[in-house]
């Protein structure tokens, strides 16, 4: 053969073999992303986002690139509103400080799953989880504006694709593998790591150092619950707020707050804001905190706005491992807003009429009052739980354990046919248990009602659950009987304890509260 044919040959032979290589290569990959897809929610979604960003690469971490799209693309629309409406603007406004929170988890958990996303699976669930439930929130405040502005509308169709790349996301985190058996759990009096030699300091001596007091009287360093707050610096701070009621609306974003007072009907933070007086939802709240760990001992947050008032918020949190104990969160309708990330109470007493523990945080309450309140005039029925978990991966929901639901000395339904309820399904994959509790007799035999408007579909996803508890209004016999109501043996009810459930082994101690790790 003469050479520049023997040389045209092996080139032909060449460029078919790298053909080969990269097609099979090609099909490897998309072989690798239908697979990966199929477990999501969104599989047509995720795989245009992955084929569309995929390095083509089969040992690409897939986790990687679809939460780095859904931070790119988290800002919201660059519109003006034209609605000539001050409640528009508001919620609009809203929406964008939703929008920075939801970016602020995001990038937690991207910074995890780069390093170690083994051992920090839960934490990447939970700020994904919380990512989305802030994005959810957006949606719901903004839904009824849709036809009467066109920057609404366009924030609310980002919102629905910005929340489908988000669940993708926790399919995928949900398949992390778990990190392996041996690590040592965290026993009473230890630390994480986490938890600076400083503030192990603070957080052991008892009674514990303030860094600020708060007095009505003078006495201390400030009048005001607000402004020692306001002068907060970074690291632990504790404020000592001595017995007396503080009017005040409080916000704050700082992390490593830490109150305490005189007792939990002594010292009280209380406002009467709320949506029936012309507030909007998250306007109503007394106390309103989103920095990670605060910390609340030994005091009380109070909505005065009464029955009559609809829905009106006490307490507000989105803090990530936020501890509550001996505190009392006293109001009528959506009392307490657990609204994101992993919560902690102990010891504390929620008094309320409809809904009044909401949100989707993942939270336990361990050795709770809930105390059912007289309702406002008109109504049939009142309820606890309202869990807002909208997508089946996230690692949220309502845990109460060893507490007691009961009725208040000053209840008055004012007609023979109103009904007492544990919960009602907020949103489609709504997550409640109650277990080892004492539940009084006035709860009726149904435990569970419906929310009205709900599709059937929601009675199917929804997980309601309980276990072992006591009382004359603990009988299962005649509980809801839909598909998504539990009556819970030993082995899943284990799967919402204070160690299972928000992972409280690894980070309560550092709190310095009792709890129980497990049932």
């Amino acid at each position: 053969m003469e050479p520049s044919k023997y040389i045209l040959v092996v080139l032909v032979l060449a460029i078919t073999c790298l053909c080969q290589v990269s097609c099979a290569e090609n099909l490897d990959y998309e072989e690798a992303v239908r697979g990966q897809c199929g477990y999501t929610r969104y599989p047509t979604l995720c795989g245009q986002t992955l084929s569309q960003l995929g390095s083509r690469d089969r040992n690409v971490d897939f986790l990687t690139i679809l939460v780095n799209e859904t931070i790119s693309q988290v800002k919201m629309p660059d519109l003006v509103s034209l609605a000539d409406s001050q409640l528009i603007q508001t919620d609009t406004d809203y929406c964008h400080e939703l929008m920075e929170m939801s970016l602020k988890r995001l990038s937690q958990a991207m910074e995890v799953i780069q390093k170690s996303p083994k051992t920090h699976k839960s934490d990447i669930q939970t700020w994904l989880s919380a990512a989305l439930t802030f994005q959810e929130t957006c949606r719901d405040t903004i839904k009824d504006h849709v036809t009467a502005d066109s920057y609404t509308a366009e924030i609310y169709k980002k919102i629905d694709h910005l929340s489908k790349l988000v669940s993708n996301s926790l399919a995928l985190a949900n398949r992390i593998a778990t990190q392996p058996a041996g690590r040592r759990l965290l026993q009473a009096g230890d630390f994480p790591a986490w938890v600076s030699a400083t503030d192990r300091k603070l957080l052991q001596s008892s009674p514990v150092k303030a860094n600020a007091v708060v007095a009505k009287d003078g006495s201390g360093n400030f009048k005001s619950v607000g402004e020692a707050i306001n002068a907060a610096t970074g690291g632990r701070f504790v404020i000592y707020v001595k017995a007396g009621t503080y009017n005040e609306k409080i916000t704050t974003s700082k992390d490593g707050i830490t109150l305490i007072g005189d007792g939990k009907y002594a010292t009280i933070i209380t406002a009467g804001s709320s949506v029936g007086k012309g507030s909007s939802l998250k306007g109503s709240a007394t106390f309103t905190v989103r920095g990670d760990g605060f910390i609340a001992r030994d005091i009380g947050f109070e909505n005065t706005a009464g029955a009559e008032g609809h829905q009106a918020v006490a307490l507000n949190i989105a803090s990530d491992r936020s501890v509550l104990y001996r505190c009392s969160i006293a109001g009528y309708q959506d009392t307490l807003y657990a609204h994101t990330l992993r919560q902690f109470y102990r010891e504390c007493d929620v008094h309320g009429t409809i809904d009044y523990i909401f949100g989707n945080a993942a939270a336990v309450l361990q050795s709770c009052n809930l105390v059912f309140r007289s309702p406002r005039s008109g109504a049939s029925f009142s309820t606890i739980l309202a869990n807002g978990r909208t997508d089946p991966g996230q690692n949220t929901g309502f845990s109460v354990q060893n507490s007691r639901i009961t009725v208040g000395s000053d209840f008055s339904s004012g007609k023979k046919s109103f009904a007492l309820y544990l919960g009602r399904p907020w949103k489609a994959y709504s997550r409640a248990v109650v277990m080892q509790s004492n539940i009084a007799g006035q709860v009726s035999p149904r435990g569970w009602v419906e929310w009205e408007g709900s599709s059937g579909s929601t009675y199917k996803t929804l997980y309601f659950a309980e276990y072992g508890n006591m009382g004359a209004g603990a009988a299962t016999s005649g509980r809801v009987g839909w598909p998504g109501f539990h009556v819970m043996g030993t082995p899943e009810a284990s799967k919402f304890t204070v160690a299972s459930f928000i992972g409280g082994t690894s980070w309560l101690p550092a709190a310095g509260v009792p709890f129980d790790a497990g049932l």
